[in-house]
């Protein structure tokens, strides 16, 4: 499946909680620990994925991580234990 996207969230080395999408969570990963990933993450390692989800394409990847990122922490923590 490594063509279809996904949106995913990182729970960052100091607790916090990160939202991005890509069609490869593997190389993404990757490069979040290696502190090329996101900016935000360069300072947070390690990281560690804590969920992802399957979307039809990049356009609704994109309005999924808008959605996660406007929910509460608690919102995305139980969304988090949802799975």
């Amino acid at each position: 499946m490594s063509s279809d996207w996904l949106c995913y969230m990182l729970q960052c080395a100091d607790g916090t909680l990160y939202c991005g999408i890509t069609t490869d969570i593997e190389k993404r990963l990757h490069a979040h620990n290696e502190g090329t990933g996101a900016k935000y993450t360069r300072a947070r390692r390690p990281v560690a994925l804590v969920f992802h989800e399957y979307c039809a394409d990049r356009s609704s990847a994109l309005r999924r991580e808008m959605e996660i990122k406007k929910l509460t922490r608690a919102e995305k923590l139980a969304l988090i234990g949802s799975v």
